[in-house]
């Protein structure tokens, strides 16, 4: 039996896209169809507000693509050396929120402490950002 895979080709440890080596496993012939296509906005932007911890409570990552971003925006302007001497520990000092587990991953390949990992989406993170302590002085 043929069916459409709507996603972009992705290789594991075997050489393969692993849905199409499960679907296979069962008897099913995929055929990957790439649908979407992403683009990151605002990276500039981005790259200096990231520049300027004393001018933010904390930081929120949302996805892994905002992890990517924050990596492209080191990488792109020669900020890696300086993320690595102060920006990394001065954004430490803040709260650094995560929605999952793969995100907080990620997060910590960039070295920052993250909180909110074990919430799961975004509602039950908001509920437990709005419960901090940090942001209970705030208001």
């Amino acid at each position: 039996m043929k069916v459409l895979l709507l996603k972009d080709a992705k290789e594991d440890d075997c050489g393969q896209d692993p849905y199409i080596r499960e679907l296979g496993l069962y008897g099913l012939e995929a055929t990957l169809i790439p649908v979407l296509s992403f683009e990151f906005l605002s990276l500039p932007s981005f790259s200096e507000k990231l520049s300027h911890p004393e001018d933010y409570e904390g930081l929120i990552f949302t996805s892994p693509r905002a992890v990517e971003a924050a990596e492209l925006c080191l990488e792109q302007n020669n900020k890696t050396e300086v993320w690595e001497r102060s920006l990394k520990e001065k954004w430490n000092a803040k709260s650094v929120y995560v929605v999952g587990n793969a995100t907080a991953s990620l997060v910590s390949k960039i070295g920052l402490d993250t909180e909110g990992a074990a919430c799961g989406n975004a509602e039950k993170l908001a509920e437990y950002i709005c419960s901090s302590e940090e942001v209970k002085g705030i208001f």
